[in-house]
């Protein structure tokens, strides 16, 4: 049965991280905004995240800084203070989330259900989800909206662009077939090899598409970028760290395809209704690929998953991770061009 049968007044949204998740949960919030127009939501995200969802129409964004520690969380709480939702949705089962939410007051605090949960979320929510054989992550948020009683079928995104943002993405496509390789992901190890993304893109310039690359600022990602260019024989256009978030999304909306690992911007692209070809091998990607195009998945996460915990995949616990820093290297060349003749064809 639903928890609300008629419209609450108000709903705090909690999920702090990361871009891709955020990115699952903008699709779950608009549901709920389409199905109660009248509700009053407020979300509490981090800072990068907030530059995502900070101007979503008629939700109020109050952004928590890590960084800041226990005066980060102290803010929150004042800028909350004299509140109480109807519900809070805690949608990150994270330690640091949790106790963020102690100085979030609403009459319901949902969290997930025991075959999802973890890090003793359970101990500061008082409702909580059903237990669930949903498997992607995004699916899992849906779980929210359904428990509160708003119908989820398929996600949809309305993320609004500035003009200017359209206009640098045009600008930097000019109308060419392209190609938007997005190479790096959070941590190293789950990266592509460094010359098979400079030979993909060589694939991709002989095929006639123009390649771009993107990604964040930070310097890892910045010198990944130029050992990309360095390794093609034709120069792709590096635009890692020079984007912002808002641009890059354009960016991504204007592309033909694009091909990232485990990370933000293939989720980005699935918002904007562009194809990903993901690339996996540390996490199964029918959890946390890129929702869309999960039929474009380049994958050696099964492979290892059954090397290492000596069972099929489909009997391994949700949320199955396998290690190694060499895994990537399993995913050929041909495994991904073979999904981009089919996306381009």
């Amino acid at each position: 049965m639903a928890l609300f049968t008629t419209p609450p007044r108000s709903i705090c949204i909690l999920r702090l991280s990361a871009i891709g998740d955020v990115c699952h949960a903008i699709s779950v919030v608009q549901a709920i905004q389409a199905h109660w127009p009248s509700t009053e939501i407020t979300w509490v995200a981090g800072k990068i995240e907030a530059q995502l969802i900070g101007d979503l129409p008629g939700i109020k964004v109050v952004v928590f800084d890590k960084k800041a520690g226990w005066a980060g969380m102290k803010a929150v709480w004042q800028a909350l203070k004299g509140q109480k939702f109807d519900a809070l949705l805690h949608m990150q089962a994270a330690l640091r989330a949790s106790a963020l939410s102690l100085g979030i007051k609403a009459k319901y605090r949902i969290g997930f259900g025991k075959n999802r949960t973890k890090e003793g979320q359970w101990l500061f929510t008082n409702r909580h989800l059903p237990n669930t054989e949903s498997f992607h992550v995004l699916d899992n948020f849906a779980d929210f909206a359904r428990y509160l009683g708003v119908p989820f079928e398929a996600p949809q995104w309305n993320i609004p662009l500035s003009d200017d943002d359209k206009a640098f993405a045009a600008q930097q496509i000019s109308g060419k077939p392209t190609l938007i390789i997005s190479p790096a992901a959070s941590k190293d190890e789950r990266n592509w090899l460094t010359e098979r993304y400079a030979q993909l893109a060589d694939y991709a310039s002989g095929k006639g598409m123009q390649v771009i690359l993107c990604g964040s600022p930070a310097p890892r990602e910045v010198a990944l970028g130029e050992a990309i260019s360095q390794h093609c024989q034709h120069a792709p256009v590096n635009l890692i760290g020079k984007t912002s978030l808002k641009q890059l999304t354009a960016l991504l909306g204007a592309a033909d395809v694009v091909v990232a690992p485990d990370t933000g911007p293939a989720h980005l692209a699935t918002t904007q209704g562009t194809p990903v070809i993901g690339l996996y091998a540390h996490s199964n990607p029918q959890r946390t690929g890129p929702y869309n195009s999960l039929a474009y998945v380049a994958s050696a996460y099964e492979q290892h998953a059954e090397q290492q915990h000596g069972k099929p995949v489909a009997e391994l616990p949700w949320g199955t991770r396998v290690k190694g820093d060499t895994l990537m290297q399993d995913i050929q060349l041909d495994d991904v061009t073979a999904i981009l003749d089919q996306l381009i064809s």
